[in-house]
């Protein structure tokens, strides 16, 4: 794993919005008053919802909140990799899966759409509306090449369909999640090849159960 460290430019403060109090609150919650500081990792992912990323005076936050020392809040925040160090891009945030099954079905054509549009690995756009890195296995191997896009899965991409679902993003666009072929989730494609004969669903082709015979308790 490489090193990860903070974002070189940094916000002058933060400040945590009125629903992301809320949530935090709900968090705290769940544990005993002397165990409040457990709330660490849902708070900070609370952080980077409210942002976007999780930056230094965010930290600094969170560790008040929580009764913490600084860097036992930045020792979580730089050993997670869900959490973001810096500003990701306001549009779209793109994580591609390199690793083998995904590499194997093609995510180097869909880095280099990324490469192309985007900028080089883990790059912020010009326009500041996209940011794209490589990342490990998402556990989607089935349905390789994929990549994460912001909250969703986006599944069996080709460069046409990420380059497709990139101009949607910028045009303000919802693109829809999931498979890019004729599945459903990771189902097989274009449907079931094994076990289709409705019978072995509806029962009509469960054998009835034979009574056994009455036996007398043996005695002992």
């Amino acid at each position: 794993m490489s090193v990860r460290r903070l974002a070189k430019e940094q916000p002058a403060t933060f400040a945590f919005s009125k629903e992301t109090v809320k949530k935090a609150e709900w968090w705290i919650a769940k544990y005993p008053a002397d165990r409040r500081q457990s709330a660490v990792i849902p708070i900070l992912w609370l952080v980077q919802k409210q942002e976007g990323w999780v930056s230094e005076p965010a930290i600094r936050a969170i560790a008040d909140l929580l009764g913490m020392a600084y860097i036992r809040v930045l020792e979580v925040a730089t050993f997670y990799t869900m959490f973001m160090l810096e500003p990701v891009g306001s549009a779209a945030l793109i994580q591609v899966c390199g690793t083998t099954p995904c590499m194997l079905r093609g995510s180097n054509d869909l880095m280099k759409v990324c490469k192309d549009r985007i900028g080089p690995k883990q790059t912020l756009s010009a326009d500041g509306r996209f940011y794209w890195e490589e990342v490990e296995c998402l556990g989607a191997c089935v349905n390789a090449p994929m990549a994460m896009i912001n909250d969703y899965y986006f599944e069996d991409l080709t460069a046409a369909d990420l380059n497709q679902i990139i101009d949607d993003f910028a045009a303000g666009k919802t693109p829809e999640r999931g498979p890019r072929v004729d599945r459903i989730n990771s189902a097989p494609e274009g449907g079931a090849l094994t076990l289709t004969d409705p019978k072995l669903y509806d029962g009509s082709a469960a054998k009835p159960i034979k009574k056994l015979p009455n036996t007398e308790p043996v005695s002992a």
